[in-house]
């Protein structure tokens, strides 16, 4: 039997809401679907540092816990005592190691030192470098982020399909739902290169 985490689940969701979307075609669904996506990526963006310690930062990292992948702070209580060091104070001593695995190679540049189950995390400086770094995997999530909101036009446009295969809708509400598809597909992509836009210029500024 193949393992069945979170993956698996929004998987299995995702084809469940196929089948039951199969008989009937919802723009607000499609829309809530979209939304997600880019709710998903403004909450990423946040993590990304820009200057001062914030518990927000950490939000990207994902943490290999009780056979599941969890958010950080859900493992421990996430503080900034300092306005450049960020602390995890970690419930559980069996999950240390794989907390500050977690941090390491979630592409933030952030090298945490653990003493017992707290670590302390120093935010580097920002250089020039470092800032391009981090342009690229704003990049990169918003990237993620588009490809999200096209898969769920995708989807809308497969259950049209088949409405007007199966003769549920004729040729012309087809085409007219597909326009409308597309503009809602256009107006969520904006969002996340507007997103994309505002956390760049945020980054570079020094």
């Amino acid at each position: 039997r193949p393992p069945r985490g979170p993956v698996w689940a929004s998987l299995v969701a995702g084809q469940e809401w196929k089948d039951e979307m199969a008989e009937s075609y919802s723009k607000d669904e499609l829309d809530r679907r979209m939304g997600g996506a880019v709710a998903a990526l403004k909450g990423e963006l946040a993590g990304l540092r820009t200057g001062r310690a914030t518990a927000a930062l950490l939000d990207p990292v994902k943490v290999e816990a009780y056979g599941n992948t969890v958010p950080v702070n859900q493992v421990g209580s996430i503080a900034t005592p300092e306005p450049r060091m960020i602390t995890v104070q970690i419930w559980d001593k069996g999950l240390a190691k794989a907390v500050d695995k977690a941090i390491r190679e979630a592409g933030l540049g952030l090298n945490p030192q653990m003493d017992g189950q707290l670590l302390r995390i120093p935010l580097p400086e920002l250089n020039e470098e470092r800032r391009k770094e981090l342009t690229k995997l704003a990049a990169k999530y918003a990237e993620a982020a588009r490809v999200a909101v096209r898969n769920v036009r995708r989807d809308g446009m497969e259950i049209l399909k088949k409405l007007e295969k199966d003769r549920k809708i004729g040729q012309d509400e087809q085409h007219t739902k597909g326009e409308e598809l597309q503009k809602l597909t256009d107006t969520h992509i904006k969002i996340v290169d507007d997103a994309l836009h505002a956390k760049e210029q945020e980054i570079m500024q020094v």
